[in-house]
């Protein structure tokens, strides 16, 4: 079972899970495809666990993210690229983004993805806004299946029955609506049933489903149909990066002109209209006749002879023949307009008008027997197109569903490639070239520091230039002068070219390592149990063999600064033992290293703080100097208070500033 072979995944959990989907196979290309929501609908799967399988299944379950602060900062880069892409579903994906064993895959299809117009890059990103991940519509319908056999994924959706020994359809036609498999069916189907023999096709079991689930994801779909007109107009690029999304779309071609069937129940919708409307048609003709006679028969004379007047008094049969004769045109003509009135009101149902509509007696009444006749054709007829419409739009529908899922995977996963290629246009990225062994930028930005980077040209390892070839470096100069934004910097860069993505710079060389360790400042002199802890932490990572890249920011504020000296004199003397080990420490204490390790040869580099601007802003040359041990800014950050504060304060910073002068 591949589940269980997932860390964690117990026999159980992967039982519930193939519940859950249906199949393995189902769960596998959902975890595929990255869709943490639907993973995490599994009874006892929470948001976390399910983003940690999908990593883990993606091939991101590794152990290159070595300490806390490498997976923030891997996270704080997830934030950022999640900004470009087009829609939730994207961005759900794209977490799953992590470092990987062989980046050369997604440098391929990411490669290809920034060779995209910026334009067009742009317009899928409004685009695709629309699209979100499919999902079933959690209906109960009144169709029951009648089967000899059990079905058990459809009980959650309508009652599945299966008939006893002694029973026959007879039995079941207390139901409106049934779908009746195998033997037994009747030789004509009743209104509203479907007889679909032995092995019918899964979609027309229920059609009602099948059609409510591309309605319910017709937003998502309708932008899928957009693509595929594009791909038959050539419109779509042919680009490597949406190979897999043109593979998807091909058997799509008659998805749009389904799904343009969606809606089009005008028939069912005109016979229901009637339906709906007609007592309360017939009652309006019902009054419209009495009136039209009542105006009528006001207006109409009778003259009498009194031949006639005295033939009257002796036979009132007689009379009442005179008078019928004389107003029984008037009666007839309004109810023929009343009948052909009703014609035209059922005509949208193409079903006949009955001529004796009312009955014989006055005033005019409506026969509610011949109406309920009326209203029992439109019901039985509603029922006919209604089955008839479900069965033709689920025998159209039903097979492209499966490869509607398989295209929004592959749009899902297109978009993903596409955001990476817009971030990478905005932050002016390059794909980096990825070497064995060390770390270089050349005009390397730190994006995340929400506003324009100075570009920074630096390295260490055998990736660097001449010169700078060494496997260690201390980071020495100004306070606020850009050491620690450089060493996130280059970590960026590494997570970067490991998950096979471009990085913020001109050009790039990146060796492979198996971790990355970023040790980050210590918050204060730690207690001896702590700070035991600390150094056999440390004692772990610098003497394992493992190839990687240590980063390493003023370790020596773990202990006060002559013991923190001689403490990181022996882990950089232990770290440049191990050949397939690079490292930076950023530090204040460089000179004490240096004289703790007796050596005169290890690198130190210096981010030197030139002086002060006109603002009395810190000017800073934000690329370290080679070889060179820069000053710190204690002394430009006194000078700035001198000229910034007054009265007493201004003395004191003017004696202590002295102090420094002296000094030197």
């Amino acid at each position: 079972m591949v589940l269980t072979k997932l860390p964690g995944v117990t026999e159980r959990m992967a039982s519930k899970m193939k519940e859950h989907f249906g199949s393995e196979e189902a769960v596998v290309s959902t975890l595929a495809s990255g869709d943490v929501g639907r993973l995490a609908e599994i009874e006892g799967l929470s948001v976390k666990r399910a983003l940690s399988l999908a990593r883990q299944y993606a091939g991101g379950g590794g152990r290159f993210l070595a300490t806390k602060e490498a997976k923030k900062l891997h996270q704080h880069l997830l934030t950022h690229l999640q900004s470009f892409a087009a829609c939730s579903a994207t961005k759900e994906r794209m977490s799953l983004l992590m470092p990987l064993a062989d980046p050369e895959p997604r440098r391929a299809a990411i490669g290809a993805a920034m060779k995209l117009d910026e334009a067009w890059l742009n317009e899928q990103a409004l685009a695709w806004q629309r699209v979100s991940r499919l999902k079933e519509k959690q209906e109960r319908y009144e169709r029951v299946v009648v089967s000899p056999e059990p079905i058990e994924h459809l009980k959650k959706h309508c009652r599945v029955l299966q008939p006893g020994a002694n029973e026959t359809w007879k039995d079941y036609t207390v139901f409106k609506t049934v779908s009746w498999l195998g033997t037994g069916a009747p030789m004509e189907a009743p209104d509203g049933w479907l007889l679909l023999g032995n092995s019918p096709e899964s979609s027309l079991i229920l059609p009602e489903r099948t059609i409510d689930w591309f309605a319910h994801n017709k937003t998502t779909l309708d932008v899928v149909c957009d693509l595929v007109e594009a791909k038959q107009r050539g419109q779509l690029p042919d680009n490597a990066a949406l190979a897999p999304l043109h593979e998807a779309l091909q058997p799509l071609d008659g998805l749009p002109e389904a799904m343009s069937m969606l809606g089009d129940a005008s028939q069912i919708d005109a016979v229901e209209q009637v339906r709906d409307g007609l007592w309360n048609e017939v009652k309006q003709l019902e009054s419209r006749v009495n009136e039209e006679v009542e105006k009528a028969m006001n207006d109409a004379k009778m003259a009498l002879s009194g031949a006639e007047l005295l033939e009257a008094l002796a036979d009132g049969t007689a009379f009442q023949r005179k008078l019928r004769e004389a107003t029984g045109h008037v009666i007839q003509e309004a109810m023929q307009k009343a009948r052909e009135t009703l014609a035209e009101f059922l005509e949208p149902a193409k079903l006949r008008c009955p001529f004796d509509i009312f009955t014989s007696s006055w005033p005019a009444k409506i026969d509610r027997q011949t109406i309920d006749g009326i209203d029992a054709a439109l019901e039985a007829k509603l029922n006919a197109e209604t089955t008839d419409h479900l069965v033709n739009l689920a025998r159209r529908l039903g097979p492209l569903q499966p490869h509607c899922e398989h295209a929004v995977n592959r749009l899902v996963e297109a978009d993903q490639w596409l955001s990476i290629a817009r971030w990478a246009k905005h932050d002016r990225c390059t794909m980096p070239e990825l070497v064995e062994h060390g770390i270089w930028l050349e005009e390397g930005r730190h994006i995340l520091l929400g506003l324009e980077p100075d570009p920074v040209t630096y390295g260490i390892g055998e990736a660097a230039g001449k010169g700078d070839q060494q496997s260690l470096a201390l980071l020495t100069g100004a306070n606020s002068g850009g050491k620690t934004t450089l060493l996130e910097c280059l970590a960026y860069a590494c997570i970067l070219a490991h998950m096979g993505l471009p990085v913020p710079a001109s050009s790039a060389r990146v060796g492979k390592v198996d971790a990355l360790h970023i040790l980050a400042k210590a918050g204060g002199t730690q207690s001896a149990g702590a700070l035991e802890q600390t150094l056999v932490e440390l004692a772990t990572v610098v003497s394992d063999p493992t190839p990687k890249l240590i980063l390493a920011d003023e370790l020596e504020a773990i202990t006060e600064p002559g013991a923190g000296a001689r403490i990181i004199a022996g882990m950089l003397l232990a770290a440049e033992a191990q050949p397939d080990t690079t490292m930076m420490l950023v530090t204040h204490l460089a000179p004490a290293i240096l004289e703790a390790t007796g050596r005169d040869d290890l690198r130190v580099d210096g981010i030197e703080a030139s002086g002060l601007g006109e603002d009395l802003e810190l000017l800073v040359d934000r690329t370290p100097k080679r070889n060179h041990l820069a000053r710190s800014t204690p002394e430009l950050i006194v000078k700035r208070l001198v000229e910034k504060s007054n009265s007493h304060a201004k003395a004191l910073f003017s004696d202590i500033l002295r102090m420094f002068s002296s000094v030197e």
